[in-house]
């Protein structure tokens, strides 16, 4: 059931990768969100670090929407639940605006999504350098599609006060709202395989302040305001109902996920399709904890198991706790760092490091990617994920590969690579109740995933249960689905 709503919303978009977009989206959300807006938060695309940032500086959680991964259903859904009851909604676009998967089509692109939302659009440009060109530059966007709104221009790595206003005399096809100057204190710090991700430590809250400062000193921020709020009318799922049909299976378990500096890569989406299903989620460390909670499955995302390989191969009471609770018919699934963990082992430059042995194989660290883009697959056996023959999309980013032992190692996934077309095998079992996998899979291409999940989770704590009252366990008990 659709309704018409008044969200007041903003699209930051870029002409490419780097313009400055995650900047701008962050000083803003400060900005508003210390004026006492509850800012909702957006990321287009698949990218997992952007939206820490966003968190960070909004105080609320940002939700992906990738218009391949999820359909236009699934992104309206997420929207419509994310934005109830927010003051103004910001979407960070990916790469430049028209950027998608293909150069003839918009599919996978800002500006996709932007069209979905009828979402009006904030031009980020990188005008280092620049004067007059960047007339040309916008008014190119502007005319290039014409059901997408370029509603402002905000020009980033500015020399003067006097170049600002150069620009601004240039642009006469859009507003431009202001510019912020080249600063290395509003710039992002770079670490291993791209941006830090947005803890205390890389990015504070003084930091955040700055930034905010920096944007109400330099922009127009009363105006962009008034552009959001005017953005026209949407027509959304109605949240209350959307809920109610997320939640496809009954709860009743407990699953417990990584969370620490090495495990932090989850779409916030399928985390809250767990918990529709009725799962409580339930955060560890495999770094600093010497335990596992009181749990009933195991999540472990990605993140950058790699960097930390020596403190996790350090923690033997970890990596035996997880063996236990598999042992004992537990489901576990792990994607990108979570199957690298789930190994034998991880190599870096630095060593070889043991890991929790679930799976046999090595994870060698290599020097380029392995693998990048966007993937289908299709379950080819029954695992935690549920039986053969669904299908779901997701996402690879690795400098990573597994080397396996020999190449019977059981398989539950057939992958296909939207770009190349290629289909390999795929899914790692580590008996019935372990699957891993290299792909951060997005669940609202196929709910049902969340859903199995939960179910396998169930049913072990049903099992637990059984075998607490019985004071034995039967091998019929485990890994029902």
């Amino acid at each position: 059931m659709l309704k018409t709503v008044a969200v007041p919303r903003l699209m930051i978009g870029g002409l490419s990768s780097g313009s400055g977009k995650t900047t701008v989206m962050v000083a803003l959300c400060r900005a508003l969100t210390r004026r006492g807006l509850r800012v909702a938060v957006f990321k287009a695309g698949p990218d997992y670090l952007d939206p820490t940032y966003h968190a960070r500086a909004a105080r609320s959680e940002s939700h992906n929407l990738d218009a391949w991964m999820m359909g236009k259903e699934s992104v309206l859904s997420t929207f419509a639940l994310a934005a109830e009851g927010a003051d103004i909604a910001l979407i960070e676009g990916v790469m430049g605006l028209f950027d998608g998967i293909g150069p003839d089509s918009e599919e996978g692109s800002s500006a996709q999504i932007a069209k979905w939302l009828n979402s009006p659009v904030l031009l980020v440009v990188d005008a280092s350098g620049m004067a007059r060109t960047i007339a040309a530059l916008v008014l190119g966007c502007a005319t290039f599609d014409p059901d997408v709104s370029i509603a402002g221009v905000l020009c980033n790595r500015i020399g003067s006060q006097g170049h600002l206003d150069l620009l601004r005399s240039s642009v006469g096809i859009a507003p431009v709202l202001g510019g912020l100057p080249r600063d290395s204190e509003i710039s992002f710090p770079q670490r291993h395989l791209g941006l830090h991700r947005a803890d205390e430590t890389s990015i504070t809250e003084e930091r955040l302040e700055l930034w905010a400062d920096r944007f109400e000193q330099w922009c127009d921020v009363d105006l962009l305001l008034k552009i959001a709020t005017d953005a026209r009318a949407l027509k959304l799922p109605d949240a209350e109902v959307s809920q109610k049909l997320a939640a496809v299976a009954p709860g009743g378990c407990r699953i417990g996920y990584a969370k620490d500096e090495a495990f932090h890569f989850y779409y916030e989406d399928n985390l809250e399709r767990l918990r529709l299903a009725g799962a409580e989620l339930i955060p560890f460390s495999p770094i600093h904890d010497r335990s596992l909670p009181d749990v009933d499955g195991l999540y472990l995302g990605g993140g950058y198991p790699e960097v930390h390989a020596e403190a996790l191969a350090a923690n033997q009471a970890m990596f035996g706790a997880i063996r236990q609770f598999a042992a004992e018919g537990g489901p576990v699934y792990g994607e990108c760092g979570g199957l690298m963990y789930l190994c034998s082992a991880i190599r870096t430059e630095g060593g070889s490091y043991p890991m929790a042995g679930l799976l046999r194989g090595e994870a060698v660290m290599r020097d380029r990617l392995q693998a990048l883009g966007y993937v289908e697959v299709t379950t080819t056996r029954p695992s935690v994920l549920g039986p053969a023959g669904q299908t779901y999309r997701g996402h690879q980013f690795r400098y990573s590969e597994l080397l396996m032992p020999s190449e019977d190692t059981d398989r539950a996934f057939l992958i296909r690579y939207r770009r190349s077309g290629k289909a390999e095998e795929e899914g790692y079992l580590g008996g019935q109740n372990v699957l891993a996998s290299y792909v951060h899979g997005h669940w609202a291409s196929n709910p049902a995933i969340a859903a199995h999940f939960v179910t396998a989770c169930r049913n072990h704590a049903t099992s637990r249960s059984q075998a607490s009252t019985t004071g034995r366990l039967e091998p019929s008990d485990l890994n029902e689905s």
